[in-house]
């Protein structure tokens, strides 16, 4: 899978299961190019997300709403992933 296609899939997921006003994704796989748990096909993701919803939220219980819809994606292609909810 490559970063546009993930960028779309965690988007489309995020969209259909939770009340967001704005979301962005930005690739920072650059951050971890020379670590030493760095893979290939595996990206680092900054999520800014505007929602009601996750805001009313603990930061914690966001976070793990967040995860849980992304299950899959975090197994097989995130190494790292940024949440910003505002």
């Amino acid at each position: 899978m490559d970063i546009n296609e993930l960028i779309a899939i965690v988007k489309k997921n995020l969209l259909d299961q939770l009340n967001i006003e704005s979301i962005n994704i930005e690739d920072k796989s650059f951050l971890h190019k020379n670590h030493p748990g760095n893979q290939e096909g595996k990206f680092h993701l900054k999520l800014t997300i505007v929602s009601e919803e996750l805001k009313k939220m603990s930061r914690i219980e966001s976070n793990k709403k967040i995860y849980k819809i992304l299950n899959k994606e975090l197994r097989e292609s995130i190494h790292s992933i940024q949440i910003l909810i505002s």
